[in-house]
């Protein structure tokens, strides 16, 4: 018999990799996931910046970045505040950097939305090539004699199921970021 096990684990990954996706949409609430795509340029090499300092948040409207090696601070100030996509304007005292969280405004609302609605069709990309990687493996173990046409049917048809859980995971997981981004 056909086993999807390691087809659901693909599909797992994608969903994981969803969430992680979802923590970085802003949602007008400091939180250090907001800057876990910035990547800084300290001794010779780009390093993601949760490598090159701790990141908390003390305040709702605020980020406190606090550099291992004090003499990173002015790159690490410069790479987040060249990283459009997050549009914040840290300011560092030499120890610390702080970045103030701006509050949302409608339009901008509104566009962390659309934001969102491309990372929820990269997500279910991602989970309708695992369901073709699985059914072409189906189909292949058809045509070498291992697995009966009744087989192969029954594989589709927990390929559909499984596809309609996840679907119905990425739309819960969706709504529920849509709410809090759209909440003043």
């Amino acid at each position: 018999m056909f086993d999807t096990k390691q087809y659901e684990q693909k599909m797992d990954q994608a969903l994981e990799h969803f969430g992680d996706d979802l923590k970085k949409v802003r949602t007008g609430r400091a939180h250090p996931d907001m800057l876990g795509g910035v990547t800084v340029e300290v001794y010779g090499s780009k390093m993601p910046l949760n490598q090159v300092s701790n990141i908390t948040a003390p305040e709702a409207q605020q980020l406190l970045v606090t550099p291992f090696d004090p003499s990173n601070i002015s790159a690490i100030t410069a790479a987040i505040r060249d990283d459009q996509s997050l549009g914040l304007n840290p300011s560092d005292d030499g120890r610390v950097i702080r970045v103030p969280i701006p509050a949302l405004t409608e339009e901008r609302r509104r566009e962390l939305v659309k934001q969102l609605g491309d990372k929820v069709e990269q997500c279910r990309i991602v989970l309708r090539q695992v369901r073709q990687d699985g059914l072409k493996d189906a189909k292949r173990k058809k045509d070498a004699k291992e697995l009966s046409e009744d087989d192969v049917k029954a594989v589709e048809k927990e390929f559909d199921k499984l596809m309609a859980d996840y679907q119905a995971k990425i739309d819960e997981r969706t709504k529920a970021k849509e709410a809090e981004v759209m909440t003043v």
